[in-house]
C-alpha cells in the first residue's frame, strides 16, 4: 500500500487522537462501516503506516521527571563513530529521544531524569561514556508548554 485514500487518512487522524478506539467507533467518525474500519486498520499496520501503539503515562507513573535536552557534538563524523554513539543511546533507558540534528552540534537527547535521581549522576556515568563525544551543552526544561 503506498498511496492512502481519503478514508485511510482520516482513520489515521482519529487514530492518532484516540488509539483505544473500537471498529465501530471508528468507523462511525470516518463514515465507514465497522466491518469496513477493521480491515483498513489492518493493512495500514500490516503496511507500517500504523507501525504500534503506546500508552501516554501520567508525569507520576513515569517518576515525576525533569526533561533536560543535550546537545551532542561528536569527535569526528566516520561512519563508524555515528553507528556507536547511536547503538549505546538506544541502549540507555534514560534517553527519551535522540535526534541526528544540523547546525553547530551533531545530536540532540532528551533526558528524564527521574525524581529522585541526579542530572549530575546521569551526565558522569551515561553521557560523557558515551562513544565519540567531544563536547555536551545541557539547557534544563523549566516547564511544558505544549506537545504530549
Amino acid at each position: 500500500m503506498s498511496d492512502l485514500d481519503q478514508i485511510d487518512r482520516k482513520i489515521i487522524a482519529q487514530l492518532a487522537i484516540d488509539s483505544g478506539l473500537t471498529s465501530e467507533q471508528l468507523g462511525s467518525r470516518v463514515g465507514v462501516s465497522e466491518s469496513a474500519a477493521h480491515p483498513r486498520v489492518k493493512i495500514l499496520e500490516d503496511s507500517g503506516f500504523i507501525p504500534g501503539y503506546r500508552a501516554v503515562l501520567s508525569p507520576e507513573a513515569r517518576g515525576n521527571p525533569s526533561a533536560v535536552y543535550v546537545a551532542v557534538t561528536l569527535t569526528d563524523q566516520r561512519k563508524e563513530t555515528l553507528a556507536a554513539f547511536e547503538t549505546a543511546v538506544a541502549r540507555a533507558p534514560e534517553i527519551a529521544e535522540g535526534h541526528l540534528i544540523t547546525g553547530d552540534s551533531d545530536y540532540m537527547l532528551k533526558i528524564l531524569v527521574k525524581e529522585g535521581d541526579s542530572f549530575e549522576r546521569v551526565h558522569r556515568e551515561l553521557l560523557a561514556a558515551l562513544p565519540g563525544v567531544q563536547r555536551l551543552v545541557t539547557q534544563v526544561s523549566i516547564r511544558k508548554i505544549a506537545g504530549e
